[in-house]
């Protein structure tokens, strides 16, 4: 618990495993919020209340989990994006306070910081098809042996492998 009363928010990472076609409107629209546009791009939300009735909404086009430290600044490093297309750098993230982005990521992580205080950094993140493909369905639900919906820590692995 924090000062606060509140406890401290996890993050969680959020990746669009399926496509764009034949999706109903309403599901779209909570993409749309989400800022997933495209198939393999991936968020860093709270888990608030909203967001997660968010996830459950859209659990047939989406998968996520919870992300550690080492994960996020790995996808900082490697995925991070400037305006402009520039890659994110220790130097960028030294101007903010921070020594590097290793820093940044494990202060996020604890909630001491927000993706948000580093400006220009793009909220999206554009990541590649998992190296050796989907380990199943990408219709079927992570519980069942498919890639969508809720899959925890292991999140942390397909983001290692979609870098």
């Amino acid at each position: 618990m924090s000062s606060t009363g509140e406890r401290p928010r996890t993050k969680i990472a959020v990746i669009r495993i399926r496509g764009r076609v034949d999706v109903p409107y309403d599901i779209e629209h909570t993409l749309k919020l989400l800022r997933l546009h495209k198939k393999h791009h991936c968020v860093i939300i709270d888990d608030r209340p909203d967001y997660l009735g968010m996830l459950e909404k859209a659990k047939d086009w989406i998968t996520w989990g919870e992300i550690d430290a080492d994960t996020l600044a790995l996808l900082l490093r490697k995925r991070g994006r400037l305006t402009g297309n520039r890659k994110l750098t220790d130097d960028y993230v030294r101007k903010y306070g921070w020594n590097s982005i290793e820093e940044f990521a494990l202060a996020v992580i604890e909630g001491r910081a927000d993706l948000k205080q580093l400006p220009g950094l793009k909220p999206v993140f554009r990541l590649a098809p998992p190296k050796g493909g989907f380990r199943g369905s990408i219709k079927k639900h992570y519980t069942v042996g498919g890639e969508l919906g809720y899959r925890g820590p292991a999140i942390n692995e397909l983001i290692r492998r979609m870098i």
